[in-house]
């Protein structure tokens, strides 16, 4: 029997709820679809900004795993999206860029 080194894979139903990290950054994601975000580092600047829109998970065929946060308010001073990275089930993150450093982690919260 062949044994996988991958993380389990990720429950979209289980994805909703809230994430935070203890620099007070949270993130909503809401089983309707929508999510808020409230104090995020993303890499896209120096500040934390907050924004909201609507959400969807991604699991591409290579690479990781990612929530895509399509921005619909222009809190990072754009209009359009940006990805939310999946570790496992309960961790999510931000990086800039693909295979930089991670630049927010936001852990579940029960």
């Amino acid at each position: 029997m062949a044994v996988s080194g991958c993380a389990a894979p990720v429950d979209p139903e289980r994805l909703p709820g809230v994430y935070r990290n203890d620099e007070g950054g949270q993130v909503e994601l809401s089983a309707d679809g929508t999510f808020s975000a409230t104090r995020v580092t993303t890499g896209d600047g120096p500040d934390s900004a907050d924004f909201s829109g609507s959400w969807d998970y991604e699991d591409p065929s290579s690479g990781d795993d990612f929530v895509y946060l399509l921005i619909e308010d222009g809190g990072l001073g754009r209009i359009g999206g940006i990805q939310l990275y999946v570790d496992d089930q309960d961790t999510l993150f931000f990086r800039s860029d693909p295979d930089g450093p991670i630049t927010q982690e936001l852990n579940k919260s029960s």
